[in-house]
């Protein structure tokens, strides 16, 4: 093995990792380590567990720096008459003139992404953790959330302003006045039903809804609470009161028919002194699909010269909304770059084909940006 003739540093130290250096190195590059790391990853991201991400065959064991992902287009045959004579039809020659298909191409871009850990001596008489558990739980939820922190990047870059879906498949609502916020602004039924029907008769494959926790605890608070009435009569103002559906669960696990996902990553827009303006999104169950070109690798090594412990933790994948293309001229890119809207084209001639639509509200536990 080579040796780095410097120091990695001390962080992390003693407060996160564990005594048992010899035995974390061994661990953490074993094979059932990696099997438990993956498995916890997608065990622990809301995403996958919705139906959201989806693995993806052709998206797995590639080559290149991006991947081509062919597809035919939507049928949209010409109808021709028939009729008793020797002029029917589109040619008027009396026969069917033949018809083609035709098919197009999209991309899907790459990333590739890794971390290294370093550990010294004196860590050995500091702590007493246990060592395949500590790191294994923290790199799996960590890596989660960075997988899905990647996926809303990619999102803001498709359905953000001047992104590919902008114009189709998104629904602002929001104000950016914070003292003249009304419902019409927040995450309501109504909304979610207005966005769900930019994609027509497909809007009932929508099933999984990403919001952000203030637009949850929103939905949280109504519902607490029931309809009443101070009067009696027919035309008595109605009036929201105490002792509703969420007294006894406050969890909100479904919204207008669709599981919620709720991430605090969520983006929120608006410049100085506007209301915050929270991003949802709204998804068809496999809306994302994944793959990846090499297993995720773990590797350690000893640097005897700063009596430390080197790990490092290298994977690779990719997240692909079918109808979207990668349209960079260049591979690899950072979260910055899938959340450039000139990074990405539609490539489906019916942007509704894309199961994903975006919806912009404020919040009433919201503030201002």
């Amino acid at each position: 093995m080579g040796v780095f003739q410097g120091n990695a540093g001390t962080s992390p130290n003693q407060s996160v990792f564990t005594s048992d250096i010899g035995s974390l190195t061994r661990l953490a590059t074993s094979a059932p380590f990696q099997k438990y790391l993956i498995e916890e990853i997608f065990q622990k991201s809301a995403f996958v567990q919705s139906g959201v991400l989806s693995p993806e065959s052709r998206l797995s064991n590639t080559i290149g720096t991006r991947i081509e992902v062919p597809f035919f287009d939507p049928l949209d045959y010409t109808e021709e008459t028939v009729a008793s004579s020797n002029d029917w039809g589109t040619n008027g020659a009396g026969f069917y003139t033949t018809q083609k298909t035709t098919a197009s191409t999209q991309y899907a871009t790459i990333t590739n992404r890794g971390a290294a850990f370093a550990m010294d001596d004196l860590s050995q008489v500091q702590t007493g953790e246990d060592a395949l558990n500590a790191i294994r739980s923290q790199l799996s939820t960590d890596m989660a959330r960075k997988m899905e922190q990647k996926l809303l990047f990619m999102l803001q870059g498709i359905l953000g302003p001047a992104g590919p879906l902008a114009a189709t498949n998104s629904l602002d609502v929001s104000g950016t006045d914070a003292g003249a916020l009304t419902e019409a602004n927040y995450l309501t039924a109504q909304n979610v039903v207005a966005a769900k029907y930019l994609l027509s008769e497909r809007a009932n494959d929508l099933n999984a809804i990403a919001m952000h926790p203030l637009c949850a605890a929103y939905l949280e608070q109504i519902g607490m609470l029931t309809f009443s009435t101070d009067s009696l009569v027919s035309g008595g103002n109605i009036q929201w009161g105490g002792g509703g559906v969420g007294v006894t669960n406050t969890q909100i696990g479904w919204f207008a028919g669709l599981r919620v996902v709720v991430d605090s990553q969520m983006p929120v827009r608006g410049t100085a002194g506007q209301a915050q303006q929270f991003v949802s999104y709204l998804f068809n169950d496999g809306a994302v699909k994944t793959g990846q070109q090499f297993a995720m690798k773990i590797e350690s090594e000893r640097n005897i010269l700063s009596l430390q412990d080197i790990m490092a933790v290298t994977y690779n994948n990719v997240m692909h909304i079918p109808g979207i293309s990668w349209a960079g001229s260049f591979d690899g890119p950072t979260n910055a770059q899938l959340a450039e809207p000139t990074n990405w084209s539609l490539a489906y001639s019916v942007p509704q084909l894309c199961g994903v639509v975006e919806l912009v509200t404020n919040s009433p536990f919201g503030g201002t940006v």
